[in-house]
């Protein structure tokens, strides 16, 4: 089991556009594992893989026991909408209402590089359309009304996660208990060119 530390609101990688996949080999594999592991154990409907800070185009679900993932989603979504409770594990604790598409029909690959189109409607519409949502840098909070939206920043400052408070679970490091120690930061003694990360 490979659970890793889940990234939250406020890490510049979940406002960075991911990179496409272009190697179909061990290490997105891993990756692959690493992001089903950690949502699973969460627990979560979705994670993508920003939420771990790799900034590739891949994402795992989790859907009414339905286990998954795609690479490189491209999404075809209907006209009809729903609207409900739309929540992330890189916002813990804090749901608010978000009108999604009905329906999506999601293609993309599998970690083989096998192509992939499924269908999903309701829960797995919604899904997908938050996990694509995060590869191109876009939170949840950002499609809510504008009263939605304000009173979502009101209880994000609040939260004891966004004010060095702990995070129970795998949320906060990955380890399955509360971590209160923010991590440490070492800086290289050696020029880095602005290839650090």
């Amino acid at each position: 089991m490979a659970i890793q530390r889940i990234r939250l609101f406020g890490d510049p990688v979940l406002r960075t556009k991911a990179a496409p996949v272009v190697d179909f080999d061990k290490e997105l594999r891993r990756l692959v594992k690493d992001l089903t592991d950690t949502m699973l154990g969460a627990p979560g409907a979705g994670l993508a893989a920003p939420q771990i800070g790799v900034s590739l185009r891949v994402f795992a679900y989790n859907v009414e026991g339905e286990v998954g993932h795609l690479i490189n989603p491209v999404l075809d979504l209907s006209d009809e909408t729903q609207d409900g409770d739309e929540g992330c594990l890189s916002i813990p604790d804090l749901p608010f209402p978000c009108v999604r598409a009905l329906r999506a029909v999601a293609k993309g690959f599998n970690e083989f590089g096998d192509p992939v189109v499924i269908e999903g409607s309701d829960k797995l519409a919604r899904c997908f359309q938050h996990e694509t949502d995060h590869l191109d840098g876009v939170l949840f909070i950002d499609r809510l009304d504008r009263e939605t939206r304000k009173a979502a920043l009101r209880a994000i400052r609040q939260a004891d996660w966004a004010n060095g408070g702990a995070v129970s679970g795998s949320i906060a490091n990955g380890s399955g208990s509360a971590g209160t120690e923010p991590p440490q930061i070492r800086v290289s003694p050696h020029p880095t060119f602005g290839q650090a990360r």
